[in-house]
């Protein structure tokens, strides 16, 4: 696998989980001799809702809600395939998303 990339996307409404997964990725990476470019933090999408609280009347009591992705992108180069092997073995935070793209 050589000249190769593992572009790897997490993506997680907590930057704890976020960052502690990441942390998890680059340390199994290194242990197994890829180099790895990352983790670097991409935009955090904002999305704002506001809901009446009152069933009928009283437009003025709202309630206002926040959710927040947090992002995270980093690539693996030249990874070997212990590294294939030990990131598909890999067992995340289940509050985060994976998105793996081989390049």
């Amino acid at each position: 696998m050589d000249n190769q990339r593992i572009r790897i996307r997490l993506k997680a409404f907590d930057y704890r989980l976020i960052d502690q997964s990441a942390k998890e990725i680059v340390e199994t990476a290194k242990r197994t001799g890829a180099q790895v470019k990352g983790p670097i933090p991409l935009p955090i999408k904002h999305e704002r809702f506001t809901v009446l609280t009152s069933p009928h009347v009283n437009k003025d009591a709202r309630d206002q809600y926040e959710l927040r992705t947090h992002k995270r992108l980093m690539d693996i180069v030249n990874p070997t395939d212990k590294t294939v092997d030990a990131l598909m073995k890999l067992d995340l935070a289940a509050g985060v998303d994976v998105q793996i793209k081989l390049g």
